[in-house]
């Protein structure tokens, strides 16, 4: 449905209006103003996120919705063509929240500050562009403006090895960029008229089977997506960032930008290219089986709190591309149970989506909570301290209910994403769902070993004159774990949104060959 104010071009353009302004001011005279003119762009860009739920209609089965079409190089014929959906809406609310929290929360940031807000302005023009782009060229052109503030907000206001680390965050991230322009430049050269177009792409299908040419798109988009997520093997850039990064950038890293890959394997890989999906599904179920396991015990034995917290994205992701698998499994059953097959697909990619939301929100929540404490302490140490919950009483209570929510406890928004996708995976994968449980129990353990050693027992005596949380940090964290608590006792809002995305998108791989196409148009246009 096409909305008669331009809401999606809105949200990009008033936060890059923000940073314009910004770079106005002077650096050394203005340093509040430039304070108040992100806050009240970044502010302005959430408002209008979630105003744009007004207009989106539920039950439209699917259908791109808000969409803004204009020809921009015609002579490639590349549209600046926007528009969101179920999998796209809640992705954009998260990023314009998150985003509007950590410059609230990056007020106590003194050097360079002008350039500080420019650039964190500037990655939320990205992030957002990228969920609701629906041409390749536009996509990519906000995937890489995404990568280009994260690398300065690393580098510059990081910590001891931020050039290591933004170096290493840019080398991969780039490659993986290059190989998704690759397989962009392969499918617009199979296509007929040559189009960038998503939705024209999925309706000429162009990439058809799983021939060579097929295999090598598929695996060319898959390198893109999987080092943003990061799965295993692709993820050692991942913690280094982190360590590194100011706790906004953690923030916005682990809440946002590796939801970019997710979003992109249910965006581009699962409807435009279905056969290979379908052909390769099982290796990616194996290797998000991996990342789980091996992310949990990466975690178990660190004794940075801001590097465990880290490696739990490796882990928690690896459940989100556990339920992309399962959507897209080859099964036995094929043409036979297909109500069944169906429901387990759509339960495992809403339990998939809705996680990629959760994990935004919580591992959001934690970073900011780690950096709570290393404002304070200048350390990051799990065995330095102590008994704080007797200190920072506050500071304790917010930190464990972030902490559960994260272990999957029932009752907060962790556990509903992952039970779903254990739910809709189980029948297609059931060895690889049986040993991905054991992921759920380390998670508990480290999560639950974190809390001993930081809170419990005595009060270290090193400790007893800290402060506990002030005004602006409980601005940052309170709506977080507000909504963890609300997701958790009643998801059915978002999982609505969600679920009108992915049912028809989890019918292109529960009916028979030649419904599979109609399906996946009818995922996009409606």
């Amino acid at each position: 449905m096409a909305s008669g104010i331009p809401i999606l071009s809105l949200l990009i353009f008033v936060p890059l209006a923000g940073m314009v302004i910004i770079l106005v001011l002077d650096r050394e005279r203005h340093v509040q103003a430039v304070r108040w003119v992100a806050a009240a762009t970044s502010g302005l860009a959430f408002l209008l996120s979630v105003y744009a739920l007004i207009p989106f209609r539920l039950g439209a089965g699917g259908g791109m919705q808000l969409e803004e079409n204009h020809p921009w190089i015609p002579f490639l014929n590349v549209n600046y063509h926007l528009g969101v959906d179920g999998l796209s809406l809640p992705l954009i609310i998260l990023t314009t929240l998150l985003s509007f929290l950590s410059v609230i929360y990056s007020f106590r940031i003194t050097e360079r500050v002008k350039e500080y807000m420019a650039f964190f302005l500037l990655l939320e023009v990205g992030m957002i562009g990228v969920f609701c782009a629906l041409d390749f060229f536009l996509f990519y052109v906000f995937w890489e403006i995404s990568l280009v503030p994260m690398y300065f907000i690393i580098g510059i206001w990081g910590g001891p090895r931020r050039e290591y680390a933004a170096i290493k965050f840019f080398i991969y991230t780039l490659v993986g960029s290059l190989a998704m322009l690759l397989a962009i430049l392969a499918v617009y050269f199979s296509s007929e008229p040559r189009t960038f177009d998503i939705i024209a792409l999925i309706h000429q299908h162009p990439i058809a089977g799983v021939g060579l040419k097929g295999a090598l798109v598929f695996w060319a988009f898959f390198l893109g997506f999987a080092i943003k997520v990061p799965m295993w093997p692709f993820h050692t850039w991942l913690p280094d960032a982190h360590v590194e990064a100011p706790t906004a950038g953690s923030v916005i890293l682990a809440g946002v930008l590796l939801k970019m890959g997710t979003y992109g394997f249910v965006r581009v890989s699962l409807p435009l290219l279905p056969e290979a999906s379908t052909q390769f599904s099982y290796i990616i179920a194996i290797i998000a089986l991996i990342s789980i396991i091996y992310g949990a015990l990466c975690a178990m034995g660190q004794s940075d709190m801001k590097k465990l917290i880290a490696y739990s994205s490796v882990n928690h992701m690896g459940y989100v591309m556990l339920g992309i698998a399962a959507a897209c499994a080859f099964s036995a059953a094929h043409g036979r149970d297909t109500a069944d097959l169906l429901a387990s697909r759509t339960m495992a990619l809403n339990g998939a989506v809705l996680q990629m939301f959760n994990h935004g929100i919580i591992t959001g929540a934690l970073f900011f909570l780690v950096g709570v404490i290393y404002d304070r302490a200048h350390l990051r140490d799990l065995d330095a301290f102590g008994g704080l919950a007797k200190v920072m009483p506050v500071y304790a209570a917010v930190m464990i209910v972030s902490s559960f929510a994260s272990l999957g406890l029932p009752g907060l928004s962790g556990f509903v994403g992952e039970f779903m996708v254990f739910l809709g995976a189980f029948p297609l994968y059931k060895l690889i769902v049986a040993l991905g449980v054991i992921g759920v129990v380390l998670t508990a353990a480290f999560f639950l070993w974190m809390i001993q050693r930081v809170f419990l027992g005595p009060v270290n005596i090193r400790w007893q004159a800290l402060t506990d949380m002030d005004a602006g940090e409980l601005f940052a964290t309170v709506p977080l774990v507000a909504i963890m608590l609300a997701v958790g006792l009643y998801p059915m809002p978002i999982l609505r949104v969600i679920n009108d995305a992915m049912l028809p998108l989890a019918q292109v791989f529960s009916t028979g060959g030649g419904q599979a196409l109609s399906h996946a148009l009818h995922w996009l246009t409606g």
